[in-house]
């Protein structure tokens, strides 16, 4: 998976993934995506995304959700 629009730097947005080092989070886009907002409306919105951005965007959020968390057990 080809995920080279997604960066982390701790001193933008707290190190929450962002789109190519911008101020603009993953969880942004997919929180307008799962809203209803069409793909044309964010790259309205939003000039400098690209449709890509918006692409691995969902890519990454997917590829969260399906990683399981296993909890520490201790005695």
């Amino acid at each position: 998976m080809n995920l080279n629009r997604i960066t982390f730097d701790q001193n933008i947005m707290g190190g929450k993934p962002c789109i190519r080092g911008m101020r603009v989070t993953v969880g942004t886009i997919v929180g307008l995506i799962a809203s209803g907002h069409s793909n044309d409306e964010i790259l309205k919105a939003y000039p400098y995304l690209e449709m890509e951005d918006l692409r691995q965007a969902l890519s990454y959020a997917a590829w969260r959700a399906e990683e399981i968390d296993i909890p520490a057990v201790f005695s």
